[in-house]
């Protein structure tokens, strides 16, 4: 029998968070929510708790690590009244329920939790390519197939713009280069600023995985 190296009380605590989120992100946001880059990476993470697998684990950290750990920064300086770059200005907006706040409050534990698991299970260095793999494949999908910033057909809630690749706005398309010129910028910017970094980062200070359920 394989030796468990995670506490059976965190796999439970996790499984219920997610019984909660996904019911309430799907009647609120609708499915395409789930495509943003932190969605995907939280059930990777689900998944790779129960199995022990350092590879979905290593596969999620490099994907949200570095752009969640900017999320935590620019939360604190939010709340203490001096906003870095906005992007979390919502949680302190007072017309979003304070249920749905809480929810959104795994940006800030989920990078944490993701290094927790890596030093007990070990990190995989095919992570890079996996996960730029996932991330290549949800931008062609949020661009091709869901809402643009100002979609007029977009439900109030759904989800535009999902992963950005658009540009920056909500409301408006970035105007300086093509969509598709930026879309290709966005596809080869991430992973060599991004998600290579941080996979030769948590290479260098972190174990190799021993063996990955999922080779």
């Amino acid at each position: 029998m394989k030796e468990s190296h995670i506490p059976t009380t965190l796999k439970l605590a996790y499984t219920a968070f997610m019984l909660v989120l996904i019911p309430f992100y799907w009647a609120t946001y609708g499915p395409s929510n789930f495509l943003y880059f932190c969605d995907i990476a939280l059930f990777l993470t689900w998944v790779g708790l129960w199995r022990e697998d350092p590879r979905l684990i290593s596969i999620a950290a490099v994907g949200i690590l570095l752009p969640q750990m900017v999320w935590v920064v620019d939360f604190v300086a939010t709340g203490a009244g001096q906003p870095l770059l906005g992007m979390t200005e919502y949680m302190f907006r007072d017309s979003i329920s304070l249920f749905a706040r809480g929810l959104s409050l795994f940006h800030g534990w989920l990078p944490f939790l993701l290094i927790y698991l890596l030093y007990k299970l070990g990190f995989c260095e095919k992570a890079f390519i996996d996960w730029t793999v996932i991330a290549w494949a949800a931008m062609l999908v949020s661009y091709f197939y869901m809402p643009a910033p100002g979609d007029p057909l977009a439900h109030p809630n759904q989800p535009v713009n999902i992963n950005y690749v658009y540009g920056f706005s909500e409301t408006n398309k970035q105007i300086w280069v093509s969509e598709q010129l930026y879309l290709i910028g966005l596809m080869v910017v991430l992973p060599l600023c991004v998600y290579w970094p941080t996979a030769k980062l948590l290479q260098k200070r972190l174990k190799p995985a021993k063996t990955s359920q999922t080779d």
